[in-house]
């Protein structure tokens, strides 16, 4: 019995150190792929406030001092950074989800690869977390803002702010100065209202299927108590969405409740519609149940909770493009846009051959 333990905690080391030298490996990897050389245009005018800049792989053909219609992509955001890929008269659209459900949905997903969290005991390392964070928690630690403020990370600001420094509500109306639109992820059909409004686009642009959802069992739901721990640890995050939640209402008053009401029950019934159109038996599926591995989402290390679909196999041409786009995740989106990713590719081999403990 003794020798089985000893046997199960070296294998366990072995993985870990493993682990930790692969990702090295890729850090390593990713590093070198900077290119070091760009080529300065001198024969065209630039329309972009940028003429001479560093090339980054991360932006595909990218040429300083040239201008992109649409940058659409999970990033940390930086405004002058962003300005000098985009004209001038750009509009800047972004989307904030509730700070209690991103911290838990965070915590969940990208627990095995923030270090803080493998020391936390018990089968509910969330609840521990939350009951004594500071014990966990530091700022320095690899991956830490996963763990606090993450909305007030991704927008560029410092993410170790307490919710009564002045220098949130400072932020908050400097981020406000830059964003055209603030949709509200609780809202999602109310907010691609306001997105098409806003864009001039059509009924047909907006219609979409949930993806990246995990599987309900997967889900932990917060008592009141950890809730209201959640969103004292998260306070900078709350004030962040009140502020943007309290604009997205007033751009519906002004779009009006009834024309409000109106367009989403049509856009629910265009969403309906497609997924007869396109989805095998009507709903996401488990995902080993996929049966296409170019609609099988990226899933957390060592799990496998995030659902996906499995088109029919009988759709009409008329219709299959359109129900392959809708259904692809994004991972497998951005490479069909030609974005280079065997990185990730490499990354997703390893994680799900020899992360699995």
């Amino acid at each position: 019995m003794m020798s089985g333990i000893k046997g199960n905690k070296c294998t366990l080391k072995r993985r870990l150190i493993l682990w930790v030298l692969l990702t090295n490996i890729m850090l390593v990897l990713y590093c070198l792929m900077n290119p070091t050389e760009v080529k300065i245009r001198g024969s065209q005018q630039d329309t972009c406030p940028l003429s001479i800049a560093k090339l980054k792989e991360n932006v595909k053909d990218y040429r300083p001092g040239d201008c992109f219609n649409i940058m659409c992509n999970h990033m940390r955001f930086d405004h002058q950074e962003v300005a000098k890929l985009l004209p001038p008269d750009a509009v800047y659209i972004t989307i904030i989800r509730d700070p209690v459900d991103l911290f838990e949905s965070s915590f969940n997903y990208y627990h095995r690869a923030v270090p803080l969290t493998w020391s936390i005991n018990g089968e509910n390392k969330l609840a521990e977390f939350l009951n004594s964070p500071q014990t966990f928690y530091s700022p320095q630690a690899f991956n830490s803002f996963y763990l606090k403020n993450l909305l007030f990370f991704d927008f560029g600001f410092d993410n170790n702010l307490e919710a009564d420094d002045p220098r949130v509500m400072r932020d908050i109306h400097n981020l406000s100065k830059h964003f055209d639109l603030v949709l509200v992820a609780e809202y999602f059909e109310e907010s691609l209202i306001l997105l098409k409004d806003k864009l001039c686009w059509t009924m047909e642009d907006i219609m979409y299927f949930k993806l990246n959802a995990r599987r309900s069992s997967s889900v932990f739901r917060l008592t009141p108590e950890l809730r209201a721990k959640a969103l004292q640890w998260n306070g900078a995050d709350w004030r962040l969405y009140q502020h943007f939640n309290a604009t997205f209402w007033a751009r519906v008053e002004a779009y009006g409740r009834e024309r409000m009401k109106q367009e989403v029950n049509e856009l629910r019934r265009r969403n309906a519609a497609m997924k007869a159109i396109c989805v095998e038996d009507g709903d996401a599926v488990e995902a080993q149940k996929i049966q296409d591995r170019r609609f099988l989402p990226w899933q957390p290390v060592g799990e496998s909770s995030i659902l996906g679909y499995n088109m029919k196999k009988n759709v009409h041409p008329t219709f299959r493009t359109l129900c392959e786009k809708m259904l692809t995740p994004e991972i497998q989106y951005l490479s069909d846009l030609g974005v280079n990713l065997w990185l990730t590719r490499l990354w997703g081999w390893l994680k799900n051959s020899v992360f699995i403990i």
